[in-house]
């Protein structure tokens, strides 16, 4: 079948299109998982170019045919770089893609390969037919059998074409305002990214000039681009700590991507210079063919697109909320202790809270209304309890989630340093259970009080008999949704910890702090010492302030928005679990049923327990995403964890013994 289709095609005309699309139909297997059937399909390929030297040659005619008469510079700079679009506008034109695919221009060979390899499943079987098989068929093509290269020189010339084409974006980008202020000194020397682009122009004269002395040439372009790599890993390791934009971050990673190509294009070029059509060159276009055909089937991927742009997106936000993590676990029984007294402080707070939307609640406003004074409710308190310096036990997972993903990335699976890690995530346990253990211990005595307070003072109790059923009902976790609405509660505690990050890294970026401080009208107000204390106090706090406000309203806000939807959507926080079921067993008297007080009881656990497991497991997905921490590492701390649990389960559920905190504190 193969053969008949190159001999047709050399009686009828070579039509170079037409030839290659139909040869990698042929050569595409019906199952894109039966990658063996595609590997013996281009070995057989192999043996038809071995033994027919007219099919050789329409083959080999029609691919430098096409790379030569067509323009090329935009399937090698293109292909697999991310766009100078933003997310969305990048969204919008691969779902629009999508649905009304794009017009082919025969004039550019980046239509024309996408026309031959059209579906997402190419990149499966020609990803995994082997490199050796590829360099096979290189071999039997033969291309020092064209006569005078004719086809050669044109396709050499677009790889130069895309040299130069790159070498300027990375020099444009290398302009860029956010870049220069990342990088101050790249205004006092002389910038890598203009550099590279000198010593490019100078090798690509020298190339067209037939110049033999390119080598040196070749590698100063190289170092030139390594140069740039060293200021871009300077540039992150500076915004990790001083704040990063959005923009900043893509332009870095586009960057990266650029000079990857760059150095790619540059070594098949000086291969192609060196031999041209020669051996030299067939691995560098073998790993530049799977690399095209790769990014062509995922153009219009909106999974992909999605999953790009969140791990950087996510990298940055996680980055300052893993060091405010650092700050919610404990390491000596003084900080143990510590952090348990203040969770008891929350507890109190908590309390009130729940009374107040108990009493916002018997009110029966408007959706809208209602969902607005639920949220200013939490959002407040929440906001008080930071201000008092108490801890909400549940707010811990989102940040200590990142602190450990961080951990991972940096351990890379080595065994010292995993040990620490497993040490790192039983101090991250204890810390959280004490936290919730100090919560409920004062939330739901300190709900009782209230409530008996009431009934001492009004004659009646804060909440009727039928209003303290519903409360236990609402915790039941065999008839009711507490478990639902506690995992709704736990995406809220997530989404807070990003929302904090996110807070953290813009008022160090957009340097709000030093702004404050440089408004005149505001210190004549407050005087200036007044005024320096509150940018401190902005610049390390604002990020858990605004974390702790958002999630106030968006708990507030899930009642209304189901009503809105149309669908039963709540929310269930062990805090304000434990608080209700504090003030319906004094509305009851003490005197509820024995099975609906003890599921309420299993309702509060499992509610915490819900609330910990979804918010923690999601922000440590999403710091694992951001770090790239692999399968391997993940599974080499698992089976660590399991082996310290077996063996001092204690570490993981109480403090540490005097003797261990003053060893730690010496």
């Amino acid at each position: 079948m193969i053969q008949d289709i190159l001999l047709r095609h050399a009686d009828d005309g070579n039509d170079p299109l037409a030839l290659l699309t139909e040869l990698v139909g042929a050569l595409r297997p019906e199952n894109p998982a039966r990658t063996e059937q595609a590997a013996n399909l281009v070995l057989s390929l192999c043996r038809v170019l071995d033994t027919q030297p007219q099919a050789r040659a329409v083959l080999r005619q029609a691919l430098l045919s096409l790379i030569a008469g067509r323009k090329p510079a935009s399937l090698y700079v293109d292909a697999g770089i991310q766009p100078n679009t933003g997310f969305f506008s990048e969204l919008w034109r691969r779902v629009s893609r999508k649905i009304l695919p794009d017009a082919i221009n025969p004039a550019y060979l980046k239509d024309l390969f996408a026309h031959i390899f059209p579906y997402a499943s190419d990149e499966q079987w020609v990803l995994a037919v082997p490199e050796a098989t590829w360099l096979e068929l290189l071999e039997a093509m033969r291309f020092e059998e064209e006569p005078a290269r004719e086809g050669w020189s044109p396709a050499v010339g677009g790889v130069a074409d895309a040299v130069l084409v790159l070498s300027y974006r990375i020099s444009a980008a290398g302009l860029e305002p956010e870049l220069v202020n990342g990088h101050p000194e790249l205004e006092d020397y002389a910038s890598p990214f203009i550099a590279q682009n000198i010593e490019t122009a100078k090798y690509l004269a020298q190339f067209v000039d037939g110049e033999t002395a390119l080598e040196q040439d070749e590698r100063q372009v190289q170092v030139m681009l390594e140069q740039c790599r060293q200021v871009i890993a300077r540039i992150k390791r500076t915004t990790a700590q001083n704040g990063t934009s959005i923009r900043l971050t893509f332009l870095l990673q586009r960057l990266l991507q650029q000079i990857e190509r760059q150095e790619t294009l540059l070594a098949l070029l000086g291969a192609l210079r060196v031999d041209r059509g020669g051996r030299s060159a067939y691995p560098l276009v073998v790993r530049l063919f799977k690399v095209l055909v790769s990014a062509e089937s995922h153009k219009n991927d909106l999974g992909q697109h999605w999953r790009e742009n969140m791990e950087l997106l996510s990298l940055r936000v996680t980055e300052n909320a893993s060091r405010t993590g650092e700050h919610y676990i404990t390491e000596t029984r003084r900080e143990y202790l510590g952090l348990m007294r203040s969770a008891m402080g929350a507890g109190c707070i908590i309390a009130v809270m729940a009374m107040l939307k108990i009493a916002a609640a018997s009110r029966h406003m408007a959706p809208l209304t209602e969902a607005v004074v639920f949220s200013l409710n939490y959002g407040l308190g929440f906001v008080l309890i930071h201000l008092l310096h108490f801890t909400v036990a549940t707010k811990q997972p989102a940040m200590t989630a990142a602190a450990i993903a961080a951990s991972i990335g940096e351990s890379g699976g080595r065994t010292r340093e995993m040990d620490g890690l497993v040490a790192l995530i039983a101090r991250t346990m204890r810390s959280q259970i004490v936290a919730i253990l100090g919560n409920v211990m004062l939330a739901v005595p300190v709900a009782m009080l209230i409530g008996w307070c009431f009934f001492q003072v009004g004659g009646s109790h804060f909440i009727s008999t039928e209003k303290a059923l519903n409360l236990l009902h609402d915790t039941d976790p065999v008839h009711g949704g507490a478990i639902f609405y506690a995992a709704v509660a736990g995406v809220c505690l997530f989404l807070s910890g990003l929302i904090a990050g996110y807070h953290d890294n813009m008022a160090v970026y957009n340097n709000i702090p030093q702004r404050l401080r440089g408004l005149s009208w505001l210190a004549s107000l407050i005087g200036q010492r007044r005024l320096d204390r509150m940018a401190y106090y902005v610049e390390n706090n604002l990020g858990a302030l605004a974390g702790n406000f958002y999630f106030g309203l968006l708990l507030g806000s899930m009642t209304g928005l189901g009503v809105l939807l149309g669908i039963p959507l709540d929310i269930r926080h062990i805090a304000f679990s434990s608080a209700y079921f504090g003030f319906a067993m004094v509305g009851l008297e003490f005197h509820a049923p024995t099975q609906v007080m003890l599921l309420a009881v299993l309702g509060v656990g499992l509610i915490g327990l819900t609330n910990l497991l979804v918010s923690f497991g999601l922000a440590l997905y999403v710091a694992m995403k951001a770090r790239q921490v692999t399968f391997v590492q993940w599974q080499a701390l698992v089976a660590r964890l399991w082996q310290r649990l077996c063996r001092q389960p204690r570490e993981f559920f109480l403090p540490p013994p005097p003797e261990k905190s003053a060893d730690s504190t010496q």
